[in-house]
């Protein structure tokens, strides 16, 4: 009997990606490596590693996991790695007023499935004696917390295997339909940058603090999962306000002084 509802779905291993940022051990990343093959996945960015030696890396993702290692791609910054992810979910044992929408890894990883099925995702790891800066958390579309008893500080490999040992088992037997495709972290970066010029231009953001207006706008954007065209729009949006801005203040030089304007911070 049809009950009107998608057959169970998994997670689509191919379109996520293990990133870990600015990693101190190469054992680490090795043991990160070799978590990741036991769960499926095969895709690992290392971004700024201090020391990135490669036969203690081998030593530790044994010789199973060397297919993992030998596809690591190592990135500069954290924006690089991620220009292309659709939705990118940070960890952080750390708990703040920077730090909101934080969600179990099991629930996570439901929340993935659809959302994997056409975007890039990338499930991003700070350096085991700092995590990541409120820098790189602007980066991202949700955080992940993994509950623990009095100690919140998890090993590096160990915290790469929860997740993906979650991220393996998770299926949805109502098959929710998949996500359509979501705007890159890159385009939802450039439409940040374009709304902050023109939110402080018209003095609705203060320029002494303007990221405390900017986070909580972010984190609203987040929530909306904005598709790409969408993105278009609203940076379409702000160059049209920014055009007719520029033309009402050149316009209101030639009615006030009887000649034309020169070029301003409007032009």
């Amino acid at each position: 009997m049809d009950d009107g509802l998608l057959p169970a779905t998994a997670l689509n291993r191919s379109n996520v990606r293990i990133v870990l940022t600015r990693p101190r051990f190469p054992e680490n990343i090795g043991s990160a490596a070799r978590a990741m093959h036991n769960m499926g996945f095969k895709h690992l960015v290392v971004v700024a590693p201090e020391n990135f030696d490669l036969d203690r890396v081998l030593t530790l993702a044994t010789h199973e996991a060397a297919a993992v290692v030998e596809r690591i791609v190592i990135a500069d910054i954290l924006a690089e790695a991620v220009a292309d992810c659709g939705h990118v979910v940070g960890t952080s044992a750390r708990l703040g007023r920077q730090r909101h929408v934080i969600s179990a890894p099991a629930k996570l990883a439901r929340n993935l499935i659809p959302i994997a099925a056409a975007n890039q995702v990338a499930v991003v790891f700070g350096p085991e004696d700092r995590g990541l800066t409120n820098e790189e958390l602007r980066l991202c579309h949700a955080l992940l917390n993994i509950p623990t008893a009095d100690f919140a500080s998890i090993n590096l490999a160990q915290a790469v295997m929860l997740v993906c040992y979650e991220l393996h088992r998770a299926t949805l037997s109502e098959g929710r339909p998949p996500k359509p495709r979501l705007a890159a972290r890159h385009e939802l970066d450039g439409m940040y940058d374009t709304l902050k010029d023109i939110l402080l231009r018209i003095d609705y953001i203060k320029p002494d603090n303007p990221d405390y207006w900017m986070n909580r706008i972010r984190r609203f954007g987040n929530r909306m999962q904005l598709r790409a065209k969408e993105v278009s729009i609203i940076r379409g949006i702000c160059r049209q306000i920014n055009w007719y801005a520029g033309k009402c203040y050149r316009d209101g030089l030639v009615v006030g002084e009887g000649k034309k304007g020169s070029e301003d911070s409007w032009g």
